[in-house]
């Protein structure tokens, strides 16, 4: 299956050189280039991309309100965005995700790393490592009015072992890493995840990392 491509991102040099990884792979196809985010949001439209490369800050309209607007639009329920930044300095990692993004990687990123996750999240799977868990935790809990106050009602919905799936997800926790530590298979630990996204109306694994934060279903302290 070839995984069609949309870059975003206002300097020429970075798009030019994510078109040179990214081609270097037959499986993958860049269908467009953006220069900002309102381009990349008509660009989404007509080329129907599977996967938005987002940067952050771009001018006219920056990454986050673009990819609000991709993963708000219905006719667009299935290209997925991959946010290009920097784990431990970025302050916009939230938004990203309440915006509807499903992973990131930052510019410096290695080959293999870089067509890794646009796989990752072309299938619908989020890429959030731990190391990028970490920095949205910081971020998340540095907000007043981000600090979580009480479960929601919505939360009820999950069975107990989904709730515990849930707040491993939170930590960063890949499919394997929850089987592992479930003693289960992967293969379940996935359904878990997959039902818990269904019940949470969640995008993708990402947005169940906001949802857990943001209920009180996991601690607030971050991880040492």
């Amino acid at each position: 299956m070839t995984i069609r491509v949309l870059l975003a991102d206002d300097q020429a040099l970075i798009r030019g050189g994510f078109r040179v990884l990214i081609e270097s792979d037959p499986a993958f196809v860049i269908v467009g280039e953006a220069t900002n985010g309102k381009e990349a949001v008509e660009l989404a439209r007509s080329t129907r991309a599977d996967v938005v490369v987002m940067d952050v800050r771009m001018p006219v309209m920056d990454g986050l309100e673009a990819t609000r607007a991709i993963c708000a639009d219905d006719d667009l329920a299935g290209v997925k965005v991959l946010v290009v930044t920097t784990f431990e300095t970025d302050d916009y990692l939230l938004e990203a995700l309440r915006a509807g993004a499903s992973g990131f990687v930052g510019k410096g990123v290695e080959t293999e790393e870089l067509l890794g996750a646009i796989r990752t999240v072309a299938v619908g799977d989020s890429l959030l490592s731990p190391r990028a868990t970490r920095s949205l935790i910081t971020n998340f809990l540095a907000q007043p009015a981000g600090r979580p106050v009480a479960t929601p009602a919505e939360l009820e919905v999950l069975t107990r072992r989904e709730r515990e799936v849930v707040s491993l997800v939170a930590q960063g926790l890949s499919n394997d890493d929850i089987a592992e530590r479930l003693f289960v298979s992967p293969l379940t630990a996935k359904t878990h995840v997959n039902r818990a996204m269904i019940k949470l109306d969640a995008r993708d694994r990402a947005q169940l990392v906001v949802v857990a934060y943001q209920s009180g279903l996991v601690s607030a302290d971050p991880p040492g």
